[in-house]
């Protein structure tokens, strides 16, 4: 096995030899990949173990065609170099080459790299060392890579071109960096338990903890922040068959994009697991408020304040950034008409079930809550029922999501699935 070492010898010769050796002086074998694109200034006396050549061959492309791309059309050169940094990964990962990667670089080779890195299974280590990762204006497109895969970020502060006193600091921190992370790796303890993915937030935390309480003794409950990215990166592991199950307390992501709220995760939410025969447990949690700070929208007359009347509403001001308005009974239909429409599609139908806290989705629509409206909760739980297949069971529970009854209806979901066959 070996620590893949990527970087552009035309650009970084420099730090990517202090890094190489660095990492071969701790005992370990290295695998430099060269990504030069042609621009850099620098004749290297350094060879890569895997050369650009080999890259873009793997992408279907070629050196000449890549240089021909440079001047006018630099991104698709870019995208084909990434394509074939990817595929060289996957294959050292496949056959269980590779046992952690380090890139350095700055813009292009940060795209080139996270690009490649997003394609590698959770859990092997990678670090991205950049001198461009800070940057307020790229800052949505990185979080779009690092925030669905495990990739450690080193911001450089400094440029890393050249040998001087700061590079070689950063290389030989980045080299026992990923050093330490290939070590302490292999000795993780392995989980024989069943793995469940779990949706949560702050407005259903506390029953969170009792169902985390009840079946943490069986099973291993790995929970993700229902604010949007959180909710696409539960997704990705459910989907990849990281999991055995998945309780999605919080799958407000849905509904906020069908508002236009600021936790929206896409229209894709809930086909989390679609095709897979393994339990789905939701609660409404989120579907009844509208994430729409900070407060100074109001100010401003903001396209979702005005459109849907917020000012109008009750409100639930945690700061001045975070902001939840009351959905209304309208609304709510909505959202229960989509969710059944999306659970509908659900290959295996009886592995899904729906939990409905009657006295409250979220602690905010609680009777003492700031969002109490159980018109408009009772919205939604009709347009469900009405329009969702009958082999989706429905369990509504009197009690508020809170609650420690609330968490043992979640438990008798879990056990009702697993009565009709699924094993856990």
């Amino acid at each position: 096995m070996a620590v893949v070492i990527i970087g552009m010898l035309d650009e970084r010769e420099g730090a990517l030899k202090i890094i190489k050796d660095q990492i071969e002086s701790k005992g370990h074998r290295t695998i430099l990949i060269d990504i030069s694109m042609g621009v850099g200034g620098i004749a290297s006396s350094l060879r890569g173990d895997v050369c650009r050549e080999e890259i873009l061959r793997l992408a279907g492309g070629s050196v000449e065609e890549a240089e021909g791309m440079l001047i006018t059309e630099r991104n698709k050169a870019a995208a084909l170099m990434a394509e074939g940094l990817k595929r060289k990964l996957l294959g050292l990962c496949g056959c269980g080459e590779l046992e952690g990667v380090i890139a350095i670089a700055g813009m292009t080779g940060t795209f080139l790299s996270l690009t490649a890195m997003n394609a590698l299974p959770f859990g092997v280590p990678k670090l991205m060392v950049s001198s461009v990762v800070a940057m307020p204006a790229y800052a949505s497109w990185l979080a779009e890579h690092v925030w669905l895969r495990d990739i450690t970020v080193m911001n450089t502060v400094v440029d890393t071109v050249g040998t001087n006193r700061l590079v070689s600091a950063l290389a030989l921190n980045g080299a026992n960096a990923i050093v330490g992370m290939v070590e302490t790796g292999r000795n993780y303890p392995e989980e024989t338990r069943p793995s469940f993915a779990m949706t949560e937030f702050a407005f259903c935390d506390t029953g969170a903890q009792y169902v985390r309480e009840i079946l943490e003794k069986d099973y291993e409950l790995v929970s993700f922040h229902s604010q949007g990215l959180g909710d696409r990166a539960a997704i990705d592991f459910v989907d990849q068959g990281f999991f055995d199950g998945f309780i999605d307390l919080a799958p407000a992501g849905f509904s906020e994009y069908l508002l236009g709220g600021n936790r929206a995760s896409g229209p894709n939410r809930l086909d989390v697991a679609m095709d897979l025969p393994i339990p789905y447990i939701l609660s409404p949690c989120g579907f009844d408020m509208i994430s729409c700070g900070p407060i100074q929208r109001k100010a401003e007359k903001d396209e979702l304040w005005v459109s849907r009347r917020l000012s109008e509403r009750k409100i639930f001001m945690q700061d001045a950034v975070r902001v939840q308005a009351r959905t209304t009974a309208e609304e709510m239909q909505q959202i229960g008409l989509a969710v059944a429409e999306r659970l509908n599609r659900h290959t295996y139908k009886e592995m899904v079930k729906f939990v409905i806290p009657k006295k409250g989705f979220s602690s905010l629509s609680v009777a003492d809550g700031a969002l109490y409206d159980p018109q408009s909760d009772e919205a939604f739980v009709l347009a469900l029922k009405e329009n969702l297949d009958p082999d989706i069971e429905v369990l509504e529970v009197d009690t508020d999501i809170n609650s420690r009854e609330f968490a043992a209806a979640v438990v008798d979901a879990l056990t009702r699935i697993k009565g009709k066959g699924q094993q856990a």
